[in-house]
């Protein structure tokens, strides 16, 4: 089931983005990384530059290095050459900067990570009361604000098991947005889900979308890309092989195994 939703009204007139010009201050600066496992390498010189605020669909096939990437934005993943910049903090092996990106960063995983003993309230009030120090009152309204945007308020006493797998992924979104991040990742957030749980999720982000989150997404849904992302890039081998806006992407794609990419995934 393909889901495509509306264009999103910060587009301008024809689907077009809004000009670069538009988004000027740097969110992520990624000069010539490399990865390996081992003797694996898993990512290959890449650069990227993401604005505030801007929106960012990663796509390709499996193995291609695209979760690896963005858990390298928030070194969940360690790499081994290059640069990465997150809102001004270099990512090295400074275990205070790591600190200091986590608690800007919020990621969604593909399984919602949540933790079963816990109530979707407590799930969302860890964080902030551990790490940012938040009075638990305050955490708690915190938490409330949240699962009203994402329109789970009346699930805040259950726990993870008594929820459908739409409401445990948008409890997950909930619980990053409680820390207040600048920057939200996603990691195949909707793979996991039945087909008729994709749209509430995608509809939760596109709503922080519209807030001018900044946002960097890797998934398979090809029409959330184009109603959402600012670029669309593509990967293949642990390498950016084509990036472009969602108009040019799909209807123009420049390199051979993009075409290949969009003709299986889109099926013509």
């Amino acid at each position: 089931m393909t889901y495509v939703p509306e264009a999103l009204p910060r587009t301008q007139a024809g689907g077009q983005p809004l000009p670069r010009e538009a988004l000027t201050e740097t969110a992520i600066q990624i000069d010539r990384m490399n990865k390996w496992y081992g003797t694996f390498h898993v990512l290959r010189d890449i650069d990227l530059h993401v604005a505030k605020g801007e929106r960012i669909v990663i796509a390709g096939p499996s193995g291609s290095g695209k979760s690896t990437l963005i858990r390298c934005v928030n070194r969940l993943e360690e790499h081994q050459s290059g640069r990465i910049v997150v809102d001004g903090i270099e990512l090295t092996s400074d275990i205070k900067n790591i600190d200091r990106v986590r608690s800007e960063v919020g990621m969604v995983f593909q399984h919602f990570n949540l933790f079963p003993h816990l109530t979707v309230l407590e799930n969302c009030t860890l964080a902030p009361i551990w790490v940012r120090r938040l009075p638990r009152r305050k955490a708690e309204e915190t938490a409330m604000r949240f699962l009203e945007k994402v329109r789970i308020p009346e699930q805040a006493g259950k726990y993870p098991g008594q929820l459908s797998g739409g409401q445990q992924q948008r409890v997950a979104i909930a619980r990053s947005l409680c820390m207040e991040p600048r920057i939200m990742l996603f990691d195949e957030p909707t793979s996991a889900l039945d087909p008729e749980m994709i749209k509430e999720v995608l509809d939760t982000m596109i709503e922080l979308a519209e807030d001018g989150m900044t946002m960097l997404c890797v998934t398979h849904e090809m029409g959330f890309a184009q109603a959402v992302a600012d670029r669309v890039i593509f990967m293949d081998q642990g390498q950016i092989v084509e990036q472009n806006t969602p108009k040019e992407f799909f209807e123009n794609p420049q390199s051979e195994r993009t075409k290949l990419f969009l003709s299986q995934i889109l099926g013509h």
